[in-house]
């Protein structure tokens, strides 16, 4: 009788170790299956514009934005500009840049009196990053009966290599000298005059300025259509 008890009671222990290994064996399994994680994947980031679809989209741009009056205005005054449907990409370049709010972020970086004001560049981060957004490109030349008269806006260029004469697409310059720049003429494309405020262009060509022609007092820039 106490064989029969004795080996009943191994056979429960040998059951009981048989359950726990079941039950760890079963955690095991569901440890190892836990759910992964999302893997997240980040967009590639594309500029708006490149060199490749520059022509094609400023003339698309161009097409369906018909606008062509721009106020200019700075702590000095308010500069009217009227662009010219003779150069339609920059037309339409300068219309993009306006309307991504990327001259508001920029100044009269380059001051040369009797001879012009420059502006669309800056030191600060919001204008580098709206250049990295808009794209890295530059502009056919559009040469046409305009000239470099006073007044007269024109795109700002490389002259070192840069044999087809492409223009920069976030810089410009307006002519302040009186008898004009006509050496500028199919050099740099002019697309757009001052229709009022060329004594506002003279006041900010006697601003006092550095060594790099930068006024010593920034003249910021807030670019509108109407």
């Amino acid at each position: 009788m106490f064989k029969i008890k004795y080996l009943f009671l191994i056979f429960f222990v040998a059951q009981l170790s048989c359950q726990d290994k079941q039950t760890l064996q079963k955690k095991a399994v569901k440890d190892t299956n836990a759910p992964e994680k999302k893997t997240i994947t980040h967009k590639e980031f594309k500029p708006i514009i490149s060199q490749k679809t520059v022509v094609p989209f400023l003339t698309q741009y161009a097409s369906k934005h018909k606008e062509n009056n721009v106020l200019i205005k700075t702590r000095l005054g308010d500069i009217h500009i009227q662009l010219f449907n003779e150069t339609p990409l920059h037309r339409a370049n300068f219309l993009l840049l306006i309307k991504e709010g990327y001259f508001n972020t920029s100044c009269f970086h380059r001051v040369v009196k009797d001879f012009i004001i420059q502006a669309g560049q800056s030191d600060k981060n919001s204008t580098r990053e709206l250049r990295k957004k808009i794209g890295t490109y530059k502009i056919p030349p559009e040469f046409t009966k305009h000239k470099h008269h006073k007044g007269a806006l024109s795109s700002a260029r490389r002259w070192n290599e840069n044999p087809k004469k492409l223009s920069d697409a976030y810089e410009f310059f307006i002519v302040q000298k009186k008898m004009g720049l006509h050496h500028l003429d199919h050099e740099h494309t002019v697309f757009g005059k001052v229709i009022k405020g060329l004594d506002v262009v003279d006041k900010i060509a006697q601003e006092a300025i550095d060594k790099g022609e930068w006024p010593i007092k920034d003249i910021n820039l807030i670019v509108s259509i109407y």
